[in-house]
C-alpha cells in the first residue's frame, strides 16, 4: 500500500515513517530528553545501540559476544533501552531478537539538536 513503511527485519515490526512534529523545546521534550539521556548515559548501552544501528537485527547471544559483559548484565541494559523506546525486542522462540528503533533515534538526535 502506498505510504506504508518498508518491511523491517524478519524479527522486529516495520518502523514509522511519520514524521515527528512535537516540539523540541519546552517542559515536557526537557523531561523526554532527560529520560532518553538517562537510557544512554552507560557506555555499554551506547555500545549496544552502536551495534544495533550497524545491524538491521540482532540477537540477544551476539549482543553478548560483542561485549565483555555477563549475559544477565546485558540484558539489564537491552531492558533500560527498550523501556526508554530506543530499541524493539521481540521473542523468537527461545531468543530475543532485538533492534533499533529508528523513529526514537530520530527524535534523540533533534532533542539534542534543539539545545
Amino acid at each position: 500500500m502506498k505510504g506504508d513503511a518498508p518491511p523491517g527485519p524478519p524479527c522486529c515490526p516495520a518502523p514509522s515513517v511519520a514524521q515527528d512534529l512535537r516540539p523540541v523545546e519546552g517542559r515536557e521534550a526537557d523531561e523526554e530528553l532527560a529520560a532518553l539521556a538517562k537510557a544512554i548515559a552507560h557506555p555499554a548501552r551506547v555500545q549496544i545501540l552502536r551495534l544495533l544501528v550497524r545491524k538491521t537485527a540482532c540477537i540477544c547471544g551476539d549482543i553478548v559476544d560483542e561485549l565483555p559483559l555477563a549475559q544477565s548484565t546485558v540484558s539489564q541494559h537491552l531492558k533500560i533501552l527498550k523501556e526508554a523506546g530506543l530499541i524493539r525486542g521481540e521473542v523468537d522462540g527461545p531468543r530475543v531478537c532485538y533492534c533499533i528503533e529508528p523513529a526514537a533515534l530520530r527524535r534523540l538526535k533533534a532533542l539534542v539538536g534543539g539545545l
